[in-house]
């Protein structure tokens, strides 16, 4: 039984993998070339959907590649190259680009799915370490992907090798997606769910409240009045609206206590103690957005305004946080 590892050889060996799977990416870099050029202009030309398959661990970076393409922009899905073989090549289309992923470029269950690609004359991109391989040669484009070691001590398993496929993965992606113009509204779309979804779909008119459950009154409302006001609507602060509707300005529990402060008494028109301006937001901005002009300016709530500067709602931090945007 060997003995239990210290901490100073669990650190070391992990330093290690570290140093040399981030040198086989950035050796990665010195690699690209006209194919990598190729490969893109294939995928940016495919009128179908681009079709993964891999082996193994180059399956799990196949399943990851296929995935962050989807997510970018470009129509993405993965085939298990051995359920491929047993009727799963029916996914694919004479439309589609196939990308293939195997380190030796011999692997079996990829091999042999070459004759069918070929005779249905569906454009084959190969990614493999040896350039010579049965797959690089079938394939109308190929990527070498050539580590100098794996960070395996046995030099065995699939490390190096494959963070640098899956680098090379997301370079595919993201290169498709600046030439797309692919933004971030487009991102949004393929990503509805959870968090992210949220900070990119939701904007200020999905959340801010609106008519009756906006405060507002006219400059010459009495303080106390004024207060009645807040604490109906329940939103911390009143605006305050000029004849034509117009904002003016705002008070708000701070601007109360600075005014009690002072010995002003209740029956002080709002207009002599509200906040002039006051910080707005248009209905249509996203509600990050709102977010991050709350924290630049440490309020927690903003007048929506539109294009005459006309307040049509409100929207709190409360709601911001209640909705998963924070």
């Amino acid at each position: 039984m060997s003995q239990k590892p210290t901490k100073a050889q669990l650190l070391d060996s992990a330093a290690r993998v570290i140093s040399i799977e981030s040198q086989a990416v950035s050796a990665l870099a010195q690699q690209l070339n006209d194919d990598f050029v190729a490969a893109c202009q294939r995928l940016l030309d495919c009128k179908g959907k681009v079709v993964v398959i891999g082996m193994g661990k180059s399956g799990h970076i196949g399943g990851k590649m296929a995935a962050t393409l989807a997510s970018t922009g470009t129509p993405a899905f993965f085939v298990h190259p051995a359920e491929a073989s047993h009727g799963d090549l029916g996914m694919i289309e004479e439309r589609d680009v196939v990308i293939a992923l195997s380190n030796s470029g011999e692997t079996h269950e990829v091999t042999a799915l070459i004759p069918v690609i070929k005779r249905r004359d569906i454009p084959l991109i190969s990614i493999t370490s040896n350039p010579n391989s049965s797959l690089a040669k079938a394939s109308e484009t190929h990527l070498t992907v050539k580590v100098e070691q794996e960070a395996c001590p046995h030099n065995l398993a699939p490390t190096a090798s494959t963070t640098a496929v899956l680098a090379l993965g997301d370079a595919i992606a993201v290169s498709l997606l600046e030439a797309k113009g692919f933004t971030p509204d487009d991102f949004a779309l393929s990503h509805p769910g959870g968090s992210l979804g949220k900070r990119l779909l939701l904007h200020v008119d999905d959340l801010m409240h609106t008519a009756e459950n906006f405060p507002a009154v006219s400059p010459q409302t009495s303080i106390k009045d004024a207060l009645l006001e807040i604490t109906d609507k329940r939103l911390g602060m009143t605006a305050i609206l000029d004849s034509d509707k117009h904002l003016m300005g705002i008070f708000t529990d701070g601007d109360l206590r600075r005014a009690f402060e002072k010995g002003i008494s209740v029956d002080t028109a709002i207009e002599q103690v509200m906040t002039t301006g006051g910080k707005t937001i248009a209905a249509d901005a996203l509600a990050v957005d709102a977010v991050g002009l709350m924290e630049q300016n440490s309020i927690t709530c903003l007048i929506v305004v539109d294009g005459d500067n006309k307040p049509i709602g409100a929207v709190h931090m409360h709601d911001l946080l209640k909705a998963g945007v924070v």
